[in-house]
């Protein structure tokens, strides 16, 4: 399955900056300025420092990378609670009314910002993006003193932190640890009022796109919006409205072409990923614009009917592999854009129609080419490892606001607030962890009403859409044996895997099934290295390969699968890919297991 030409391109003065697109691709305007590259630096260890004034400033960083990272110039690897970063920011011109915002992409963990020695803003959660808005701090100089401090005790599992080791070195299923600036950090000049923020949705059955739209700044009646809506140089909608108020919900009727050829080319899939470019403009009422982004948006429903998830109306199989987006020289943050795309390129390479994006929140970046290249997503939170009122209230906050930041991408078709009950580990026989899952449920589902949302992922579901089943039998005729229907289904509660119990109670057992973590073979001659079991030559690894999908395909239980995992990653061998996107098998041939294209030999 080749990439499918692009439907929608980024916009003049959305541009690149270093290997980089802008940080933001759901809301897009010129007049940024990246702010990666390098900064002054200097490690914390025992948090001793408190204010600028106490640091010692010893070493250079490349942002956005690390200091865990080889590429960041630090790679320190050991322990310590918080770092700091300094830089001069050059004051660009600004028009009369004009506001100078500062973005930051990620800061793991706790962030306090600094300009000219006076602590400007605050912000925790590190896989979220946070804005400051420099303005009142300028005096009419050319240039700002910018100091971040990151804290982020290694030792604190009451924090959502995903694979982050909590031990010196890394071990099992987890990997070195992410401390700091771990996203781009960028300057962008706006408008006295502004477009702050868009919301997109769909409505297939109403032939229609529903959008919200956030006004920043001074805002006053009498202004008004006007949204373009167009599919190359297809006009799909021209609407102006009249605001009374900084924030708009709109639905916007577009014209149904009836015939279901048009109607078909114009929905969003992996097949087929259309979308659709968006122009938002804020217009004086003389008609003179005030404010103007750049968006897209795609028509595109999700949802499950009894035993099948349902795409645009029609049942997909899913064929998802389990990505953990990590590099080898720069850890969780890409080396620039490019890689971003590869690796989207790659899991449609080996006839994937969607990844499981594994205890991380992905960079924008990737939710973008994965939304221009059609690959579905399943958008899964960091844990936390502990069940305290400070982990309950640090996950929940983190997880609306990596709602609020990704909701409108269309690649993402399911959310996953939970893995494996970590952060939930009696959640059979502890009532609070259940209502916890259970809350987390529908509170997931109250923010975002369009999407399946898997409450707890690989086994003890409580509340969900979809079951996921998390299951690393590598006999292909043993996997086929032990979901045969139609026994499976009426003994899901039965069912025991890894001491595990698939369905608590309570659930009723009758969504759609997914194999979401299965395979998990390493092929690697390093000791250190592992997997759930391991192949001695390429040759044999591309046979159990065949044998494993070939069993996992054929069951009518599934109504798709996961395959562990797309890319070796640290100590973990267990990726289709090495860890630099090397194949260790022909992409074509994994492509054919997964029944895309020729079968080969």
């Amino acid at each position: 399955m080749s990439p499918p030409t692009p439907t929608s391109q980024e916009t003049p003065g959305s541009g690149e900056q270093g290997g980089r697109g802008y940080p933001r691709p759901m809301c897009r305007r010129p007049g940024w300025t990246s702010l990666d590259g390098a900064w002054e630096f200097a490690l914390d260890r025992d948090a001793r420092c408190a204010h600028p004034g106490e640091v010692t400033w010893e070493h250079s960083i490349e942002v956005p990378f690390s200091p865990e990272t080889p590429r960041s110039g630090i790679a320190e690897t050991g322990y310590f609670q918080a770092c700091w970063y300094r830089r001069t920011l050059a004051v660009p011109a600004l028009e009369p009314g004009e506001r100078l915002l500062l973005h930051f992409g990620a800061v793991d963990h706790a962030a306090s910002i600094w300009i000219d020695g006076a602590q400007v803003a605050t912000h925790e959660g590190g896989y979220t993006p946070f804005t400051v808005d420099l303005t009142r701090s300028l005096r009419g100089q050319d240039s700002l003193e910018l100091v971040v401090r990151a804290a982020d005790d290694p030792h604190d599992l009451c924090k959502p932190r995903g694979k982050q080791d909590w031990l010196r070195e890394p071990h099992s299923i987890w990997y070195p640890r992410t401390s700091g600036i771990w996203q781009t950090v960028w300057l962008e000049r706006v408008p006295a009022v502004s477009i702050g923020g868009l919301r997109w949705s769909s409505n297939l059955t109403r032939w229609e796109i529903d959008v919200s739209v956030q006004i920043h700044g001074a805002f006053r009646p009498g202004v008004r919006l006007r949204l373009r809506l167009q599919v190359g140089e297809q006009l799909l909608a021209d609407d102006l409205c009249q605001l009374t108020h900084p924030e708009l919900y709109r639905r916007i009727a577009l014209s149904d072409p009836g015939i279901d050829d048009a109607r078909n080319s114009l929905l969003w899939s992996p097949e087929t990923p259309t979308l659709i470019d968006a122009r938002v403009e804020l217009q004086d009422a003389d008609g003179t614009v005030l404010d103007a982004v750049d968006s897209y948006t795609a028509i595109r429903t999700i949802s499950v009917e009894r035993d099948q998830i349902v795409l645009n109306g029609r049942p997909i199989k899913l064929r998802m592999v389990l990505d953990q987006g990590y590099w080898p020289d720069t850890g969780m943050t890409a080396p620039d854009d490019a890689a971003l795309r590869r690796d989207v390129e790659l899991a449609r390479a080996m006839g994937f129609n969607g990844v499981r994006k594994h205890q991380k929140i992905e960079d924008p970046r990737y939710l973008y080419w994965a939304d221009r290249l059609g690959l579905l997503v399943w958008a899964e939170m960091p844990s936390a490892y502990r069940f305290t009122r400070p982990a309950i209230q640090r996950l929940v906050s983190e997880w609306m606001a990596v709602l609020e930041r990704d909701v409108s991408h269309p690649c993402i078709v399911a959310w996953v607030p939970f893995n494996e009950s970590w952060g939930v580990p009696n959640l059979p026989d502890n009532q609070a962890e259940r209502h916890y899952v259970q809350a987390l449920y529908h509170l997931t589902r109250t923010l975002d009403p369009t999407r399946p949302v898997i409450g707890n992922d690989g086994w003890e579901s409580v509340t969900t859409d979809i079951i996921g089943i998390h299951d690393y039998q590598i006999d292909p005729s043993l996997l086929d044996a032990r979901y045969q229907e139609p026994e499976i289904r009426a003994g899901l509660h039965a069912q025991r895997y890894g001491g595990r119990s698939l369905l608590v109670q309570e659930h009723k057992g009758d969504q759609p099934v997914v194999l979401s973590e299965f395979g998990g073979v390493a092929l690697s001659s390093d000791a250190r290295t592992w997997g759930y079991v391991r192949s001695e030559s390429a040759r044999q690894l591309e046979g159990l390969l065949g044998r494993l999908f070939a069993a996992v395909r054929q069951q009518e239980l599934f109504a798709g699968y996961c395959y562990t995992q797309f890319a070796d990653t640290y100590q973990e061998a267990n990726g289709l890919l090495y860890a630099d996107r090397t194949p260790k098998i022909p992409l074509a041939r994994i492509a054919a297991f997964n029944g895309v294209g020729p079968p080969g030999e």
